[in-house]
């Protein structure tokens, strides 16, 4: 039976720690693979740093005498929880240094006693992570790796953007303070000098980017929380409201299952509806939210946000009403 592609790794590094010099033919048997997937596993070892070599006189490959794994003590829900981030979420989460990642499971893989490891297979091929749909990245390790070290240092970033707020591409100084991730990207927040407060810029939206030698002296006490103080998720408008939603029984319980604002409170009614409270600085990023309930949700209060949805929803039906003959 073939193995999965990150335990027949963790097999061939094992082999090539043992000392011995294995060809792609000898590999190839022992894993039950054509010499083509060995020559990919071997590339992807190359990838992510571990430092063996090809020995031309036997026509084998080896591992250098001086890497080495270090031991590693974990139980069976440990070493699971870890494996599964690494094997079934590296491939479909925008994590940066995936390659690191990948080393890293290995690591733990390969040090693991035999009965957690053959758990931990055994149980992971019955196990996925369904892909969530975010934002490209090509350049993401590069760019958060700057940022890090900026942040770390305390250093001026200088950066090419192209600002949707500002209608096209700007240049600016920026003292970064905090990356997140939030609704499908990651994002970066500190002061920029273009616009003389503190901002937010999403990664994928950075052309050019450089670490200054010029040093920031603010943002120690920076709070991301109190940043985004009660916004929907990250956009403060400056004022606070109460809001109240009823969701049909049709989507009561799902709406339940979500903490989606930190100020949530709801309850069922008799009629199996739900009524939700959320107190929240701004409507428009909670409008979207409710619009993507369609007839299942109706706005009790505001009124303000009751009215935007109506007539977001009279669009939309004016926008997808059968064409006229």
């Amino acid at each position: 039976m073939k193995l999965a592609r990150i335990t027949r790794i963790v097999q061939i590094l094992t082999y090539l720690q043992s000392g011995q010099k294995y060809s792609v033919d000898q590999l190839a048997d022992l894993m039950g693979v054509s010499r083509r997937t060995i020559f990919r596993d071997l590339n992807q070892l190359e990838a992510i740093g571990i430092p063996f070599r090809f020995d031309s006189e036997v026509h084998g490959y080896t591992l250098d005498p001086e890497f080495f794994l270090p031991s590693i003590d974990l139980n069976l829900q440990e070493a699971l929880s870890l494996l599964m981030l690494v094997q079934k979420g590296r491939s479909h989460l925008p994590l940066p240094f995936k390659n690191s990642a990948l080393l890293a499971g290995i690591k733990i893989e390969n040090n693991l006693p035999a009965e957690i490891k053959s758990y931990c297979n055994s149980s992971l091929e019955n196990i996925s992570i369904r892909p969530h749909n975010h934002a490209p990245m090509d350049q993401l390790d590069s760019v958060f790796a700057a940022i890090q070290r900026a942040i770390k240092a305390k250093r001026k970033l200088k950066m090419a953007y192209f600002s949707l707020y500002d209608g096209g591409d700007i240049e600016l100084e920026f003292s970064p303070y905090h990356i997140f991730y939030n609704h499908r990207a990651w994002y970066v927040v500190g002061y920029s000098s273009i616009h003389d407060e503190t901002r937010t810029f999403k990664l994928n939206r950075i052309k050019q980017l450089s670490v200054l030698k010029k040093r920031f002296i603010d943002g120690d006490k920076f709070d991301i929380a109190e940043y985004f103080g009660r916004a929907w998720s990250m956009i403060r408008e400056g004022k606070v409201y109460n809001v109240t939603l009823r969701f049909s029984p049709r989507v009561a319980r799902n709406v339940s299952e979500v903490r989606w604002h930190v100020t949530q409170q709801h309850s069922f009614n008799e009629d199996g509806s739900l009524t939700a409270n959320f107190r929240v600085d701004g409507l428009n990023e909670i409008k979207w939210w409710i619009l993507g309930y369609g007839d299942q949700v109706e706005v009790i209060k505001p009124a303000k946000l009751r009215k935007e949805v109506a007539r977001a929803g009279a669009k939309i039906a004016k926008l997808n009403s059968d064409p006229k003959s």
